[in-house]
């Protein structure tokens, strides 16, 4: 299968699309973030900053729901990656573009970030010792069975964060480039659709298991 042409072909990294795309995305939300922030008012004005506000307080809402009390304060961490992801997710949609979360790098590497952030969180909130004893389980001579198991189970989790969004991403844009071929005025209209609900959806799924292992390391163990 022939790859798509890329309108934006960087010198040197014309094998690595999906590091020239990720550039252009943060480029695009610095910018975007940096003149909505600039024209912030009392009373919104455009529908700039209405857009920011009404996204920022749902995520701040959601976050209080599905983290808990003071959820919101990691906000930075996941509001980051959602308008990331979603904007990552969206640009392959774009004839001649492709998404950076339909390669497994881009995806692997937001993984981690998530996996040693809620690592850091509960840590910095229970200190060392304490939490790692909730890698040995309740009772203490089923350490030696539980240990491994929650190891392990810690492990994965960057792993099906990475293959779930890469799975779906590059399925989505497999499927729209080879019905586009085949039917070129028909199959892209309603396949553009169910492209926009898949990349909401998994922006949705990879934000709310952020949070899940962040309230899990919020939790207090006995």
């Amino acid at each position: 299968m022939e790859e798509p042409l890329l309108y934006i072909n960087v010198p040197g990294l014309e094998h690595y699309p999906h590091v020239t795309y990720t550039w252009v995305i943060m480029i695009v939300l610095a910018i975007s973030s940096y003149l909505v922030g600039r024209r912030i008012t009392l009373i919104p004005e455009g529908g700039g900053q209405n857009f920011f506000e009404a996204a920022v307080e749902w995520i701040a809402n959601f976050m209080e729901e599905n983290i808990g009390h003071g959820g919101s304060k990691y906000m930075p961490l996941i509001g980051t990656l959602a308008f990331f992801i979603l904007s990552c997710n969206l640009i392959g949609l774009i004839p001649g573009f492709i998404s950076p979360t339909a390669n497994i790098n881009t995806n692997a590497a937001m993984a981690v970030v998530v996996f040693l952030s809620y690592h850091y969180i509960g840590i910095k909130k229970h200190g060392i010792v304490k939490y790692s004893k909730s890698f040995a389980g309740p009772i203490w001579w089923l350490a030696p069975l539980m240990l491994p198991v929650e190891i392990i189970a810690h492990l994965a989790r960057p792993l099906t964060l990475t293959l779930r969004l890469f799975g779906n991403i590059k399925g989505e844009d497999l499927v729209l480039i080879i019905l586009a071929s085949v039917f070129p005025l028909l199959a892209p209209v309603p396949m553009m659709f169910l492209a926009i609900l898949t990349s909401i959806i998994q922006t949705v799924i990879f934000s709310l298991l952020s949070m899940f292992y962040i309230a899990g390391a919020l939790e207090e163990h006995h």
